[in-house]
């Protein structure tokens, strides 16, 4: 063992032994130069200019004479402000970026850049200057469309997938940041399907590649030249990049801006419900394994719901697409065209069913929805009557509960919290303060109608129930509760 232990140490210093290695794997190389996928494409991507007229300042300092003065006439004559004074206006000019789709001229760009503008103005990389109008724009999505007439064909720009632009994937953003015209950045896809709170439809593709202010509007792509997004929003600090910024994934916006080139206008899809997130605490106070789904929280009058869904349900799917999370459901929905018979599986009393809603047209909807909330005319002050003492008290225990007081409806409440002469129920007196009601938002004045799905008309019903789902161990209770308003939302509230 030894010569042989003697013999290999030998081998190993001639350098004639080969010892097994770990092979590691090849990796993907990023681009070496994207020049020549940059000089092709940015003919097609275009600088925006817009300018309006905004009210500005009081013009030149100049002596006012009091009124009668033998002098007002001549000062008048030569007063550089006549005329202008607080009516005086200037010249407010923007800059920001967008990208030609097709040889005729139609331009995409973000509904921000061209908001309010009285002129717009696209420039070509060839140094032409194009006036342009406006086809159609959408705030929710913020994306506009714009129409040139060149005089002859336009170079342009195709779609891609971005669903298949997955994180790590290079990208590539060309615009007009700061005014500075053509300027390319390369950068790869950080996230996707952020939600930024800017619109009902966030779904942003976040990346790296640099954008500033100017790049708005402007497109970002793929390796193979094709958009993948409409760059939109940044991070930043003083107007400055902090490395990350935000683009609509094509897939998002590619309906939007066909139906904006087509009609000048969105043609969504409306569903006629509104929605509230299921969280933990609502799932656990229904006995639910998941928080996926969004939970319907009123059923518009007049809607396509109306009648087939109930406030309570909780939409798992929709056209045959799981809801993960509440906010998927606007998207899918306004995806679809208007007019066709969508299946619906709810979760109601905690049987799945499938409803069939023929989706009526969002913009309506919004019309119909405005005129429902309308004041209604005041109806004249019922004389005062003498209340009598209900038997109904606030239960003992329930503030240990739930952190909160209730008591029946009464004129003295109504008066007190500024609750509608037609609205009936359970009124909260007093909230416990930094209880889990008191954190997840009750107030005095709220209306309790129902208690995990059922409705209550008394007190007791109320106790009853919050002591059955202490009973059955649930860790919270869901309540469906009406503000003086008349808005209604469920919380759900830990059991103490």
């Amino acid at each position: 063992m030894r010569v042989a232990g003697r013999m290999l140490r030998a081998l190993a210093f001639a350098g004639l032994l080969v010892l097994p290695v770990q092979v590691l794997p090849a990796v993907a190389k990023g681009p070496e130069s994207v020049a020549a996928l940059a000089e092709q494409l940015s003919p097609a991507v275009v600088n925006i200019g817009t300018s309006r007229r905004v009210p500005g300042g009081g013009g030149v300092p100049f002596p006012d004479l009091p009124d009668g003065s033998p002098l007002e006439d001549l000062f008048d004559e030569h007063n550089p402000n006549n005329g202008l004074g607080e009516e005086q206006m200037q010249e407010a000019r923007s800059l920001g970026s967008g990208f030609i789709i097709s040889a005729e001229g139609i331009v995409v760009t973000n509904n921000h850049v061209i908001e309010g503008a009285e002129q717009i103005e696209v420039y070509l990389t060839d140094g032409t200057r194009l006036p342009a109008k406006i086809i159609g724009k959408d705030d929710k999505t913020d994306l506009a469309v714009l129409k040139i007439e060149a005089g002859h064909e336009l170079p342009f720009v195709e779609f891609g997938d971005s669903d298949k632009a997955v994180v790590g994937d290079w990208v590539m953003a060309i615009g007009n940041p700061f005014g500075l015209g053509g300027s390319v950045t390369l950068g790869i896809v950080s996230a996707r399907n952020r939600d930024i709170q800017s619109g009902p439809y966030d779904q942003f593709i976040q990346t790296d590649a640099a954008i500033n202010q100017g790049n708005s509007g402007g497109p970002l792509f793929d390796m193979d030249g094709k958009v993948v997004g409409i760059n939109t929003a940044i991070i930043a600090r003083g107007g400055s990049s902090l490395g990350i910024g935000f683009a609509v994934p094509v897939n998002l916006a590619r309906p939007v801006i066909d139906q904006l080139a087509a009609f000048g206008e969105t043609r969504r899809g409306w569903l006629g419900v509104g929605i509230q997130e299921v969280s933990e605490d609502i799932a656990n106070s229904l006995g639910l394994k998941s928080t996926a789904g969004a939970l319907v929280i009123d059923v518009t009058k007049g809607g396509p719901s109306e009648g087939q869904v109930i406030e309570g349900d909780i939409i798992l799917e929709f056209d045959g697409k799981p809801i993960a999370r509440m906010r998927d459901l606007p998207r899918v929905v306004a995806e679809t065209e208007v007019g066709k018979a969508v299946p619906v599986k709810v979760l109601r009393n905690g049987k799945e069913t499938t409803l069939s809603i023929t989706l009526g047209r969002l913009e309506l909807g919004e019309q119909l929805i405005a005129k429902n909330n309308a004041p209604a005319a005041p109806e004249p002050t019922p004389a005062p009557q003498e209340t009598v003492a209900e038997p109904d008290a606030p239960p003992p225990g329930l503030t240990d509960m739930v952190g909160f007081d209730v008591a029946l409806l009464d004129d003295a409440s109504r008066a007190e919290y500024g609750i509608a002469p037609e609205e009936d129920g359970i009124v909260v007196t007093a909230v416990k303060s930094g209880s889990d009601a008191d954190k997840k938002g009750f107030i005095a004045g709220l209306l309790v109608t129902e208690v995990n799905q059922k409705e209550i008309g008394t007190v007791d019903e109320l106790r009853e129930l919050v002591g059955q789902a202490k009973e059955a161990g649930r860790p919270a209770v869901l309540f469906k509760v009406v503000d003086p308003t008349g808005t209604s939302r469920f919380i759900a509230v830990r059991l103490s």
